[in-house]
């Protein structure tokens, strides 16, 4: 059992470079180091342990802080030199508080991005991840909690959404559209959530599409 560990070149201090991937979005968490004691122990108890370089020592994820990383699944590159890990990631990832440790995104080539060069394409995972906490934890006075207790309400609201869009466009005000066609795109990942679909399903649909 776990034979494949002896494929592993750790380094010289015995370490392995380990990603750390959200299984559901596949948004990169963060990069921690693990020796083969902590991935053992990570296979026994089905939650990620790091060594910790500078205090020496293992450390299981969110053993202070709660924010946990249960694995679903592991995977080491061509070179047996890296590991992947898909993880169900309960609260942040980052010590700063941010979901992922790569939270400073910079704009290349033709990417859209804001003033701060940070690159926006990945709030679908970060929204669709807040609407699945407020399912799971629903919050006193949450609007997403509220729709979530009600699919009828959600589809009621993208219905009336897409009426919005299309007043905005026939008036032609950009920042108009702007602001219904976000409307419309929170309250569809609501509908997503609601049914328990990743918009990597959706993703995956629309690359189908580029033909």
């Amino acid at each position: 059992m776990n034979e494949w560990i002896a494929e592993l070149k750790f380094d010289a201090a015995g370490l392995l470079p380990v990603v750390v991937q959200d299984a559901t979005t596949r948004e990169v968490l963060m990069l921690g180091y693990m020796n083969e004691e902590s991935l053992r122990r990570t296979l026994a108890t089905g939650q990620a342990v790091f060594y910790s370089r500078s205090r020496r020592e293992l450390w299981g994820k969110g053993e202070t802080s709660g924010n946990r990383q249960y694995v679903r699944g592991i995977a080491y590159d061509c070179d047996a030199d890296t590991l992947l890990l898909s993880v169900e990631q309960v609260g942040s990832a980052c010590h700063t508080g941010n979901r992922s440790c790569f939270f400073r995104r910079i704009a290349v080539g033709n990417a859209a991005g804001g003033a701060d060069g940070a690159v926006e394409g990945d709030i679908f995972p970060e929204l669709y991840r807040v609407i699945q906490e407020r399912k799971a934890h629903p919050a006193a006075g949450s609007y997403t909690a509220g729709l979530l207790s009600e699919k009828d309400r959600i589809l009621k609201k993208i219905g009336e959404e897409a009426g919005e869009v299309i007043i905005a466009a026939k008036n032609g005000d950009p920042k108009e559209i702007i602001h219904e066609v976000a409307d419309l795109w929170f309250h569809s990942l609501v509908l997503l959530g609601c049914q328990g679909i990743p918009p990597e399903q959706v993703y995956k649909e629309l690359r189908r599409r580029r033909k």
